[in-house]
């Protein structure tokens, strides 16, 4: 069964409203009949949930009404939240000492009690109505209660890919690359030259690159290698601190990009070099030059691999002849998807499930990382359902001249809603930023997105095991809707040396903001 980020965060809810602590606090504040009915209207609404998770996909309707419930949610979560600091206050304020007690005689009970009730009582009631008002929209929506069973599902078969393993039908494509990397074919007068990997999305262009610089024979041939990861932002100075940083393993800081260069340079004169230019959108040749200036100091023999969907870029280098990434093969792919899915190269122990998968191959249409999101969404489940709900999948259907989002939205909705939640939050980092597992966790921790009754285990364990199958699951990170900045809980920005305040005006608007975090793309050290 699917499930919603509005779930988790009604789990939340729930959670704070039985603890038998808080109960007791909110009853001497006379708000405890507004929270019980604000409670069971959320009852209501939650057991329509798991029928509007299916039915989102392909109803817009039904996916703004869960937008809405999940802000609701949230303004629910700051109203609780509201309280249990209040009741936290006048707890330590009772430990406090004798002279803050002969304070405290001095103001009338019922002062004290009218502050909290007055300004939540009408919050409460207004969170309420609006509930109640989404609740009556089932109808119209077509929302019914679902009372489903959990399937089974066998954990047997489960695997663990080494990095590297999973890498099929690529053969030929690896050795013709690392051919042109140690090979001198004479037609470039520069000390470097460029290797481009060129294909659509999902095609497994940074994976060759990948498996390319971490290549022993390729560590050995190179003195100096760098990997960046440039997307859409074709930031000269980044991009060249980047690698000076990978070169040198110094941070330094730098007061414009001559400087920069200069030191750039002499870190790679004479030495045979090796960069990555991970996911390359730009076109200006231009903007290219200025770029590559240091690198003509460098030893002769030395590359760039450049992996890029666009051509523009390279058609003006002089790349006149551009032999994209193909897809996978039915069988290569076929074997791909077995791999992910059940651990093993083929379907020869799983001949019931093999029509389904050959379909399903199909459906991703040669993509390796198309069928490595659906082989890891139904990791060693053998039931043929299960299969089956994902071939007759509503998602595959909707429109997108991306071939890769169906199979990626299919992966997300299978998630539990904690993972979503957990996902969702990882969109705070921009692309290309190394996570550091320790830290995330403990943001995560941060925000309470950890259930506290599930006692078996520590929040600390829980959220590494979270971690591990979001890593298991995804590659790319989702973006973030500018809309709506007002309704925004988690906003990030990313720091610079040299920040204006205009930067900061966009979360003028941000009313309800719960994390506003600062981050920068860093260094992988462990890739030099």
């Amino acid at each position: 069964m699917a499930e919603t980020v509005a779930s988790a965060l009604l789990g939340v809810i729930f959670e704070k409203l039985t603890d038998e602590a808080f109960k007791k606090y909110v009853r001497s504040q006379k708000i405890h009949s507004e929270l019980n009915g604000l409670k069971t209207t959320l009852s209501n609404i939650k057991a329509l949930l798991s029928d509007a998770s299916n039915k989102e996909i392909t109803h817009e309707s039904v996916g703004l009404w869960l937008n809405s419930l999940q802000h609701l949610a949230y303004d629910i979560v700051d109203v609780l939240d509201d309280v249990a600091t209040e009741a936290m206050h006048r707890e330590l304020t009772q430990e406090s000492g004798a002279s803050t007690s002969k304070v405290r005689k001095l103001i009338p009970t019922c002062c004290t009690n009218f502050s909290l009730s007055h300004r939540l009582s009408s919050k409460i009631d207004s969170i309420t109505i609006k509930l109640q008002q989404l609740e009556k929209h089932k109808s119209d929506l077509g929302l019914i209660v679902k009372d489903e069973k959990p399937k089974s599902t066998s954990r047997g078969n489960e695997t663990s890919l080494p990095d590297g393993s999973s890498v099929v039908g690529r053969e030929s494509e690896i050795e013709k690359l690392r051919n042109k990397l140690f090979g001198d074919d004479g037609s470039s007068k520069e000390n470097f030259s460029v290797l481009p990997i060129v294909g659509m999305g999902g095609v497994g262009k940074t994976t060759l690159a990948r498996v390319l610089y971490n290549d022993p024979q390729v560590k050995g041939h190179f003195n100096l290698k760098a990997w960046v990861c440039v997307s859409d932002d074709f930031d000269i100075f980044k991009i060249s601190k980047i690698i000076f940083q990978a070169v040198s393993g110094e941070r330094k800081e730098f007061e414009d990009l001559n400087q920069l260069q200069m030191e750039l340079i002499k870190q790679l004169q004479d030495k045979r070099f090796l960069l990555v230019l991970d996911d390359v959108w730009h076109e200006n040749d231009d903007d290219w030059e200025k770029l590559v200036r240091p690198f003509h100091s460098c030893a002769h023999g030395s590359r760039i691999i450049m992996t890029t969907r666009k051509e523009e870029l390279l058609i003006k280098l002089g790349f006149n002849h551009l032999d994209s990434l193909k897809t996978l093969s039915h069988e290569d792919a076929l074997s791909l998807f077995a791999l992910h899915a059940l651990g093993v190269q083929n379907f020869d122990s799983y001949t019931t499930l093999k029509p389904l998968g050959e379909a399903i191959v199909k459906k991703c249409a040669g993509l390796p990382l198309a069928l490595k999101a659906i082989g890891t969404l139904l990791k060693a489940r053998t039931n043929e359902e299960d299969w089956e709900d994902v071939f007759n999948s509503e998602i595959w259907n909707l429109e997108n001249s991306d071939k890769i989002v169906p199979a990626l939205r299919l992966s997300y909705h299978d998630l539990s809603s904690n993972l979503k939640q957990l996902f969702a939050y990882c969109s705070l980092f921009p692309k290309g930023f190394l996570f550091d597992e320790e830290n995330l966790v403990l943001m995560w921790m941060a925000e309470g997105f950890f259930n506290q009754s599930n006692g078996a285990k520590s929040p600390e364990r829980l959220g590494h095991e979270y971690f591990e199958v979001l890593l298991s699951r995804f590659e790319n990170h989702m973006t973030t809707d500018t809309e709506a900045l007002e309704k925004h809980r988690h906003m990030s920005f990313t720091r610079e040396e040299y920040v204006g305040h205009q930067k900061f005006e966009a979360f003028k608007s941000a009313r309800s903001l719960r994390t506003l975090l600062g981050v920068s793309v860093g260094v992988d050290e462990s890739s030099k």
